[in-house]
Order: C-alpha cells, then sequence, then structure tokens
C-alpha cells in the first residue's frame, strides 16, 4: 500500500533514522517537520532525499497559531498518519482532532508510569526494577492515548542513566516502526482506550 508519513522531531533523530531504515515504513516518511533549526534530524531528512521543514515557535504569536500552521502543512502535504520521534512540543488540540487516531508517539517509560519529558531520568531515580518504552496513539492528553506497544527494559545494578538510556533507545529503534505500520495498514482496533493490534494474518499481536 502507499502512504504518507510525517515525522516531527525536535532532536537527533534516531527514532527518525530506525523509521527511515525500515523497508516498509521509510518509503512511507514524505515529510520531517521540526521546531529547531539546528536538529539533527533535519539532516537526516534532507540526506534521505525527504522534504524538512522548520516551523520555528518564536515565528508564530502563540500556541495556537503554531498548531494552525502545523495542521496546514500536514493537509498541505496530504499527510495520512504523524509520527513523534522526540518532538518536544505538546500538540494542542486543533492538531490532535485533525489526526485523529492517526498521531503516534514513542515514550521511554512503561506508560502510565513516569510521562513527561524525563521518563528515563525520572524512573532511574525512583528506583524502579523494570522500566520500559511505550508507543501508544496521541490523545488530548500527555502521554495518555491508547497504548500499541510496550517493552520492559530491566534496571540494572551497573546502570548509570547513561547506559539505561542506550539500552531503552535499542528497544525503541526495533518496536517503534512495527506500531506505526500496524496503524498505517488499518490493523489496530480500538475498544475503549484499550488497542488491539492485528498481526499481518489478521490475528490479534
Amino acid at each position: 500500500m502507499d502512504a504518507r508519513l510525517a515525522v516531527l522531531a525536535s532532536g537527533t533523530g534516531t527514532n527518525l533514522q530506525a523509521l527511515l531504515d525500515h523497508p516498509v515504513v521509510g518509503p512511507w516518511v514524505t515529510l520531517v517537520v521540526s521546531d529547531r533549526g539546528d536538529a539533527r534530524a533535519l539532516e537526516r531528512a534532507r540526506e534521505r532525499g525527504v522534504r524538512a521543514e522548520l516551523l520555528d515557535p518564536a515565528a508564530f504569536a502563540d500556541r495556537a497559531a503554531y498548531d494552525a500552521r502545523l495542521v496546514d502543512l500536514l493537509r498541505a502535504n496530504a499527510i495520512d498518519v504523524v509520527v513523534l520521534a522526540g518532538f518536544m512540543r505538546i500538540l494542542g488540540p486543533e492538531v490532535v482532532r485533525a489526526f485523529p487516531e492517526r498521531i503516534v508517539n514513542i515514550h521511554p517509560a512503561l506508560l502510565p508510569s513516569f510521562p513527561g519529558a524525563h521518563g528515563i531520568e525520572d524512573a532511574f531515580a525512583w528506583g524502579v526494577k523494570v522500566t520500559g518504552v511505550t508507543v501508544h496513539l496521541v490523545d488530548e492528553e500527555m502521554d495518555h492515548g491508547p497504548i500499541l506497544a510496550q517493552e520492559a527494559v530491566p534496571i540494572l545494578p551497573t546502570d548509570d542513566v547513561g547506559s539505561l538510556e542506550q539500552r531503552i533507545h535499542q528497544v525503541e529503534h526495533r518496536i517503534y516502526a512495527p506500531a506505526v505500520r500496524a496503524v498505517v495498514e488499518g490493523r489496530v482496533k480500538l475498544q475503549g482506550r484499550v488497542a488491539h493490534v492485528l498481526e499481518e494474518d489478521g490475528n490479534d499481536g
């Protein structure tokens, strides 16, 4: 099938790179948007011949104006699914409502534990023995939407934040693209806030 994905990223773009490198999902990525001009993610997009756009928040009067321009950009590029890959801005209701159940996020903790911008550091500081990665649909609350995939990552006695972060990123890079692919292919069935992800043969996964 053919699809058009937009990836929103603020930083180095390693999850973007994992998506670009995926044999099925990679060709679907047609637009990368960042809120930071120095984001390595923009360079990664250009290196692959993918359109890269900077939307600088300083150029807009408020968040609503920023979100309206983002929606216009996504619609102008006929985007089907929006993928967040380290995008450090909270999407407002206008964006979420424009792409209902078609915005996907990845979070470096086992939601609903440790939401927010510092999931790895918060889990480590709390002293939990297991943390992990969550892929979820985006709704109008932060780190709240239906969960598509989760994988646990143990916190080892020898870990520091850096080593834990490295192992979490390895999981992120492995599980994100398959979850995004399931959304694009219509294999996510919602019952309330519970997401059932069907395997490619149609069975529950």
